[in-house]
């Protein structure tokens, strides 16, 4: 493994904490660096109590020449595995970036494709997630169904957002047993890359309430993709129109579902800087 380092210090591989709405995050700028992440230490560094701790690790990568974008983003789950977007993270990274080059709006690449980012005022950031994937095979499913009502108990909506998402209207959120239930849908034999779980109810005209179990890391307080999911599922059932407000755990976030992709707007908070030491390190490879 190679990290930057200072000679004589045992302390390596600066990070930055960071979080929307509790949806929480591990940032590691790689742009200047010769920084090679792997499952094990994205697994290693996400354990609450014997690492960091985080809902996704992202890295920021410096971007194709030929993509004309600011930076490449790259995202890590918990349990070590990679996701194609995560819309919080991206707001985070795009409000430190546009902070640092005065820049009020910003290019950026994913495995989802380009985004784009801009300073919404407030303190708040937008992002456009791009549009939705509404085809069976995009999201993807395991067999051709609709994907607006899949044959499961419940009815769930299936709505791809770079990673996929199972969407369950009902009445009450509160009341489901999320722990039970999310596992057992994130791992449904529809969903082959496994999906992002959310149940939401409706409180009032484009006001949703919305609790999440997410792929490879279980419940959390927020999820940016998986607002933009359910917005876009409300709007198909014709349960809200395409600009919705979202109640999360963690707080609220605005999502409007436009001619040229889902944007989303919301908080952003940089929590700490510090670095990770060469013993901690060195026992993620051992």
């Amino acid at each position: 493994m190679r990290f930057m380092t200072s000679p004589g210090s045992d302390h390596m591989l600066p990070f930055m904490k960071m979080h929307g709405l509790g949806n929480d995050f591990v940032v590691i700028d790689a742009r200047e660096s010769d920084i090679e992440i792997t499952p094990a230490m994205a697994k290693g560094i996400a354990h609450r109590q014997m690492g960091l701790g985080f809902d996704q690790l992202a890295v920021i990568a410096t971007a194709d020449a030929s993509t004309e974008a600011d930076a490449h983003l790259v995202f890590y789950n918990a349990d070590g595995s990679t996701s194609g977007a995560c819309g919080n993270a991206t707001r985070c990274i795009a409000r430190y970036l546009m902070d640092q080059s005065n820049k009020p709006s910003l290019r950026l690449t994913t495995d989802r494709g380009v985004l784009i980012a801009t300073d919404a005022g407030e303190g708040l950031t937008s992002v456009n997630m791009g549009a939705p994937q509404l085809s069976w095979d995009e999201i993807p499913l395991a067999e051709e169904l609709e994907t607006l009502e899949l044959p499961i108990e419940g009815a769930p909506s299936a709505t791809g957002m770079g990673n996929p998402h199972c969407t369950f209207f009902v009445e009450d959120a509160e009341v489901i047993p999320l722990a039970e239930f999310g596992p057992r849908y994130e791992h449904h034999p529809l969903y082959p890359e496994r999906t992002n779980v959310q149940i939401a109810h409706v409180v009032g005209p484009n006001h949703l309430r919305m609790r999440v179990w997410e792929r490879g890391v279980g419940i959390t307080l927020a999820s940016g993709s998986s607002s933009c999911a359910t917005a876009v599922a409300a709007a198909r059932k014709g349960l809200t129109g395409r600009k919705v407000q979202i109640d999360l755990d963690g707080g609220t976030l605005w999502i409007d579902w436009r001619d040229d992709g889902v944007w989303m707007t919301g908080p952003t908070m940089h929590v700490a800087n510090g670095s990770f030491t060469r013993q901690f390190l060195e026992s993620l490879s051992e």
